[in-house]
């Protein structure tokens, strides 16, 4: 079966594609409605044409097609403002609004990316990549537009997923407290309350959102507040009608007018819906529901599955695999996920948390195997740190398994929660470094800048995969509060004991190469390309192991012994593993580091894992470009060697 033939025959059969007309939400706009569902079917075809050669995010978008298509044919954007919720859902915007005919370089590097962009459209009114800000950031465009008279709408749309973070919360909070002129949509793709969606539900939507509705409320609470026990009465009337039909009482607490639920891939709902909350001010919730993957059906068999997929057949939905060694290495998140499950079987106290992130953190097979000590909070990274905290407070060894990027949202937590009271909290961070594709928003740059300079925590950095299990292991023994970094993707293969459960000496780095002049420290993943390169130069080699606390009897050593001194890590430079290295040689009044190198000064761009390190310098060819200017006969002397 072809991926066509998934959808409804007539998508393709009437000529010229619609879609094909479509370059902006203006050419959008001048089609008849009774088009719209056929516009709808031909966006979806082309939305799974594109990321089955790219790559990407794919059930998100699926299900948001009809939503996207009635957003920009009842509102005048870009002057009125779409707010979108983490992005994974956007495709079907960017195709819409002037970007189709680049689609097939999403998440290359120079290519689109995989979020909205304020810089890359007009149309991407704010960037973004992390779960539960739209609401905040629609507010502050709502705010701005009532202060400069402007008279544009602005609407934020979130999943029910992310408005579960504490965030967003905060927002609908703030919003209903001003007032302000703002439409939430919830994009609610669980399917949860399926039984309150279908031609009632509409039917009552459509009532409670048209002008008479509206008109005869605002007039009889203008009427009756001239007697207010009758308003009162009158205001619990309503919210007792409107209860029985539909879950509106909490956003209607919140200062919200509350519609919905409806049927978010009918479209005449949908745009008559939308039509006439345009034309009501203050805030308003609107409840959509959707279907993930929604006109593909092995998207719409395993949501999950196709949310963040590689390359696949569109006919039969399946994914291409990479072409690999038979003796590759599993990943690092694999080996994370192993070794919890090892640590478990021997330890009682072990317990694992996850904000909404249990697939991507290796975590599913722990979740089976010890459901009593597996907790997923959901999109509330604050929360699971500090819950963490409280878990180390009676005696259990929590392990937070948290991306890099989202670490930083609950940095406050991390110091003031855990650190700041020395409790015994394990950070397993993955994603640590360049991610590659998801670009900016998921790297993991900052977290050895902002964690080193925290009292009581370790730092730890692994090299290879037999190490990160030493590291993990290690974790559990110290006491107080730890981080293990790595990285996206497989590991090398230590050739040691793998599978042991067994610690490493704290802050003592190995010494991988005996050279002389120069000495290259190596942090984490780059002492593969460190090696290559030291070895060529005739140089000392080490494994620093630990950010904090650093190896500095080693240090000293070497900086009497060597002419030069280098340190290299996948962090960012600004605040890194060598700033450490040469706070403490200034300290102890050494010679300074002739080289500091890692990530640069700004935020990566998106692209694959491997060329973006090799545009920052940090693979061998890098490394012996930058060395060999410290030793320039040996690198000539080493180019010269067959």
């Amino acid at each position: 079966m072809s991926a066509s033939s998934k959808f409804p025959p007539d998508s393709s059969a009437r000529g010229p594609r619609l879609l094909d007309r479509i370059d902006l939400p203006q050419d959008l706009r001048r089609l008849p409605e009774a088009e719209l569902p056929r516009l709808a079917c031909e966006l979806r075809e082309s939305l799974v044409d594109t990321v089955a050669r790219t790559g990407g995010h794919l059930a998100a978008g699926l299900g948001t097609v009809e939503l996207t298509i009635a957003l920009h044919y009842v509102f005048h954007t870009p002057e009125d403002r779409l707010v979108w919720d983490v992005g994974h859902q956007t495709y079907p915007h960017k195709m819409l609004t002037g970007r189709r005919e680049r689609m097939q370089t999403l998440r290359q590097k120079d290519g689109l990316s995989g979020f909205p962009r304020r810089e890359e459209s007009e149309y991407d009114s704010f960037g973004v990549g992390h779960a539960s800000t739209s609401v905040s950031a629609a507010l502050g465009m709502a705010v701005a537009a009532a202060r400069g008279g402007s008279g544009r709408q602005v609407v934020a749309i979130i999943g029910d997923g992310a408005l579960g973070g504490g965030m967003a919360f905060e927002a609908l909070n703030h919003a209903g407290a001003l007032d302000a002129n703002l439409l939430v949509i919830l994009n609610d793709n669980d399917m949860s309350i399926s039984p309150n969606v279908g031609a009632l539900s509409n039917y009552l939507t459509r009532i409670l959102s048209g002008k008479a509705f509206t008109r005869v409320r605002e007039g009889g609470k203008t009427v009756l507040s001239t007697m207010p026990p009758m308003l009162e009465f009158a205001k619990r009337w309503e919210e007792h009608m409107k209860g029985m039909f539909v879950p509106s009482t909490l956003f209607e607490e919140l200062g919200f007018n509350y519609f919905g639920p409806i049927d978010g891939h009918d479209l005449p709902t949908l745009i008559s819906t939308l039509r006439n909350l345009r034309q009501i001010g203050g805030p308003r919730f609107l409840h959509v529901v959707t279907r993930k993957g929604k006109g593909f059906e092995p998207a719409e068999g395993d949501p999950c599955v196709y949310h963040g997929v590689g390359p696949f057949d569109p006919a039969t939905g399946k994914m291409e695999k990479k072409a690999s060694a038979p003796s590759a290495a599993p990943t690092y998140t694999q080996v994370f996920g192993e070794w919890l499950c090892d640590m478990a079987a021997v330890d009682p106290k072990i317990v694992a948390i996850t904000p909404a992130m249990r697939e991507g953190s290796g975590l599913v097979d722990f979740s089976q195997r010890y459901p009593e000590r597996y907790f997923d909070v959901g999109i509330a990274e604050q929360h699971a740190v500090t819950f963490a905290a409280g878990l180390a407070c009676d005696g259990l060894k929590p392990v937070v398994a948290i991306y890099s990027t989202f670490l930083q949202r609950a940095y406050d937590q991390v110091v003031h929660d855990v650190c700041l009271q020395n409790l015994p909290v394990v950070f397993a961070i993955d994603r640590a470094g360049i991610v590659g594709p998801d670009g900016a928003t998921h790297a993991g740059c900052f977290d050895v800048s902002f964690l080193r300079c925290l009292p009581h925590i370790t730092l730890m950095a692994p090299a290879d995969i037999g190490e990160c299990r030493r590291m993990l292991t290690t974790a559990t023994h110290i006491g107080g509060p730890v981080a293990v970094r790595y990285p996206r993707g497989s590991g090398v293969a230590s050739g040691g004991n793998e599978k042991a459960l067994l610690p490493l000496p704290v802050g003592k780095a190995e010494v991988r190469l005996r050279g002389q002049g120069l000495a290259i420290l190596a942090f984490g993943t780059m002492l593969g390309p460190a090696e290559a390169v030291g070895r060529e130069l005739g140089a000392t080699v080490v494994n620093m192991r630990f950010i904090k606390p650093l190896d500095t009897g080693l240090i000293a050593e070497l900086a009497r012994t060597h002419g030069a001194l280098v340190t290299v890590e996948e962090s960012a430079i600004a605040g890194g593993a060598g700033s450490a290295v040469q706070e403490f040689l200034t300290a102890q009044g050494l010679p300074p580091l002739a080289l500091q190198l890692g990530l640069p000064d700004r935020f990566p761009e998106h692209g694959e894992r491997a060329e973006l390190l090799a545009e920052c310098g940090l693979d061998s060819a890098g490394l012996r470009q930058r060395l060999g200017a410290l030793m320039p006969r040996r690198v000539a002397s080493a180019a010269e060697t067959p």
